[in-house]
């Protein structure tokens, strides 16, 4: 069996905290997509985002949610993707399933969780790569905006969390301009969902690309996060946990700044430190 990709990447994080930066070596939790494959008829089921590891239990407990088996006798055969002719990477987030012969379960419901299909499988890089197609240029340097201002974000997201403060069950989005004011917030139960709406509303009203602009999400940063803003032009993003490995990446590959564990007067800059100015405290 072939063992998957690990579930830590190392990466470079600058701590800014009271003024002051400094670097260090930390671990990210990696990200990878999961394609989940039947081989008879041949075809794939989903694409899901995912931390490596217990990848056959995910899939087990995926095809039972959606109703595809319903008892683990329903699966003849589950593994790792062992055909010689894709990459070796993409070989470990690919599961082959072989349902019990006999079985035919209506498919067409899980149309809904294709993420993004390919002949040889999934991976970071191919993930990446079809960023690259769809012809998102390099955000530019600009703008810089200092310490100060991020360190003030939460609260004003919270703040303007009317839902969250009633329920305490939402994720929220939130879009400032480089001056720390709030223009815009939406809420949802799906931090993704959250952020689509805040996009989908300055589309509406024909504001993007949001060049000049920083968005904070609650929860952590995930490529889905990364993906909508790049295409949104946004250069900073922040959020108040940690990003996962493919986020950086793709933060990295398109020149955004992306700020995690925002919390007080402290923040970790894993990408393009440069937008982020510091002053230093004096005494």
């Amino acid at each position: 069996m072939t063992k998957p990709p690990g579930s830590k990447t190392k990466t470079t994080v600058w701590i800014v905290e009271k003024g002051q930066v400094r670097s260090r070596q930390d671990q990210l939790t990696t990200e990878e997509p999961l394609e989940i494959r039947l081989m008879s008829p041949r075809r794939t089921l989903a694409v899901t985002m995912r931390t490596p590891g217990a990848d056959f239990e995910l899939t087990v407990g995926f095809l039972y949610s959606e109703g595809v088996i319903s008892c683990k006798e329903d699966i003849q055969r589950m593994s790792y993707c062992v055909d010689e002719s894709v990459d070796g990477e993409q070989r470990q987030n690919i599961v082959n399933v072989t349902l019990r012969e006999g079985l035919n379960p209506d498919l067409q419901p899980l149309e809904r969780h294709f993420y993004t299909t390919s002949a040889c499988g999934v991976c970071g890089k191919a993930s990446l790569e079809a960023l690259r197609l769809r012809g998102y240029p390099v955000i530019l340097p600009e703008p810089v905006v200092t310490a100060e201002i991020i360190y003030n974000l939460p609260d004003k997201l919270r703040a303007a969390q009317g839902i969250f403060n009633a329920t305490g069950g939402l994720h929220a989005a939130a879009l400032f301009d480089i001056q720390g004011q709030l223009l815009n917030l939406h809420e949802d139960v799906g931090r993704h969902n959250a952020l689509d709406k805040l996009i989908g509303s300055a589309l509406l009203s024909q504001e993007l690309p949001l060049s000049h602009h920083i968005v904070m999400v609650s929860g952590r940063s995930s490529f889905e996060i990364l993906q909508k803003c790049t295409a949104a032009g946004v250069p900073i993003i922040c959020s108040v946990s940690a990003p996962s490995s493919l986020a950086v990446s793709v933060a990295k590959e398109f020149g955004i700044t992306l700020i995690g564990f925002l919390r007080g007067e402290r923040f970790n800059v894993y990408t393009s430190i440069e937008r982020i100015s510091v002053f230093t405290n004096k005494g």
